[in-house]
């Protein structure tokens, strides 16, 4: 099921991409990254719906006012968001969707990369059995091209200058800050809860370190779509006016703006 479903549509676009594109593999890797977004646009935009609903419920009356109401009941000021946000329609989860469903098309992506690139007769044998048979031309694709610039894409990534006796990491470093980016963009605004705003501080952090130890350990094609990845996601936010780079380069968690009050 999962080989249907997920490895063999995957295997098969990055080698339709790679005939395509001139056997650049670093290049049929971005664009299969763009096609994933494209795909995927849906639960994105629904999950930056969900987090502007819930902006704008945490600046409304009933909220300041529940949160003066229940201040020193952490309980029943518990009780009384959920009743709100059913009364209101607002899913506290429905930001975290897209970031679930992630996981699995990254599995997938690294077992794809890691078959597709294969060169011994075991793991070419092991290839040639998940290639639809209507791909053209496929016999004359392997074994591919997994260079880009200093990198070997099925191998981690790692910049080695003269001068220094280790690599630098340079892509799993680049992954640290764009999902650093990222995840200040789609994490709806705290309630103003001293537990909650520190669990969102620590999930904004334990994220891009994650994901930069899997750019570390992992193929750096990888890596490479981990990057690109997010550069669209923020792209995209750019594109749509909900940019902030005040807010977007701070390390605190993103606060509801408190409703404006007229001059008495």
């Amino acid at each position: 099921m999962w080989d249907t479903l997920i490895l063999d549509p995957m295997m098969n676009s990055l080698l339709f991409l790679y005939s395509l594109l001139g056997g650049q593999f670093w290049l049929a890797i971005i664009i299969f990254t763009v096609l994933i977004k494209v795909i995927t646009f849906p639960l994105t935009w629904q999950q930056q719906k969900s987090a502007q609903a819930m902006q704008d419920l945490q600046k409304s009356k009933e909220w300041q006012e529940m949160q003066k109401k229940h201040a020193k009941d952490k309980q029943k000021l518990s009780q009384a968001q959920m009743a709100l946000y059913k009364e209101k329609g607002v899913s506290p989860f429905g930001s975290c969707l897209p970031t679930l469903i992630q996981f699995p098309v990254l599995i997938g992506l690294y077992q794809a990369i890691s078959r597709v690139l294969a060169d011994g007769p075991l793991q070419l044998l092991d290839l040639s059995g998940h290639i639809y048979p209507f791909l053209p031309r496929a016999e004359q694709l392997i074994p591919l091209n997994a260079r880009f610039l200093w990198m070997n894409l099925a191998q981690p990534e790692r910049l080695v200058l003269p001068f220094l006796a280790f690599g630098i990491p340079t892509l799993a470093i680049l992954v640290v800050i764009t999902t650093f980016l990222q995840q200040k963009l789609i994490t709806p605004p705290t309630t103003g809860d001293p537990s909650q705003a520190q669990m969102t501080r620590m999930m904004g952090l334990y994220m891009p370190l994650l994901f930069g130890y899997f750019a570390m350990s992992f193929s750096s094609g990888l890596a490479l779509y981990f990057v690109v990845s997010n550069l669209l996601t923020i792209a995209q936010y750019a594109v749509t006016g909900k940019l902030d780079w005040k807010n977007l380069l701070s390390f605190a968690p993103r606060q509801p703006v408190a409703p404006v009050r007229g001059k008495k």
